[in-house]
């Protein structure tokens, strides 16, 4: 019986996967986000609350690793100082899954108060939200069901957000020519490190 329920459970988030809408929404995210960050020396800042704040922070150390200069903006911190991380040319990654998260809400206003354009990229599942609105670009995901037996707990939502996040790494990897000797002089330490100066041939 037990068996069953994990069964169903990896099917469902895996469906879930299956189910994000694959919209040019990523390639214009991505565009965005080499424009600024690659082409005018900007960065990419990233933002969520609560269980979306903690993708946010994934993607952020994630994008970093992989050539994209990035950071996590906390949106309450934000509004304590925080902000001040904010510079030309930056872009903000916003996730949000019902797209009403009010810090997240108040930091675009907050943003565009010392930025007034700074582009938006956007991760959420209502594409009819408030915060969508105010995207340059919205990618939707998919607005799955939870797995979490109330419906309430962001389980299967984070589980797309976390994709969503991987497939704009690894795109804009391929549109920097990001190299295995790239990665080799930001990841120095651990197996990683260690595998990634192989492959380029630095381990001498």
């Amino acid at each position: 019986m037990v068996l069953e329920d994990v069964k169903n459970i990896l099917e469902h988030e895996a469906q879930a996967i299956k189910n994000i809408p694959a919209t040019d929404d990523f390639i214009k995210a991505v565009d965005i986000i080499h424009q600024y960050v690659h082409e005018k020396g900007g960065k990419l800042i990233t933002s969520g609350m609560g269980k979306a704040g903690q993708i946010a922070i994934n993607m952020a150390t994630t994008f970093s690793s992989t050539g994209t200069p990035s950071c996590f903006l906390h949106p309450s911190e934000a509004q304590h100082g925080d902000l001040g991380v904010v510079q030309e040319n930056d872009v903000l990654l916003m996730i949000s899954n019902s797209g009403k998260t009010r810090e997240i809400i108040e930091l675009i206003d907050l943003a565009r108060g010392l930025r007034p354009n700074i582009p938006i990229v956007v991760i959420t599942s209502n594409t009819e939200s408030v915060l969508a609105q105010e995207a340059n670009v919205c990618i939707s995901t998919g607005n799955p069901k939870e797995v979490c037996t109330l419906g309430l707990t962001p389980t299967t939502s984070t589980t797309t957000m976390t994709v969503i996040g991987d497939v704009l790494v690894v795109l804009l990897m391929k549109k920097i020519n990001f190299t295995n000797s790239d990665y080799a002089k930001r990841h120095h330490g651990g197996y990683l490190g260690h595998k990634s100066r192989e492959a380029a041939g630095l381990n001498k």
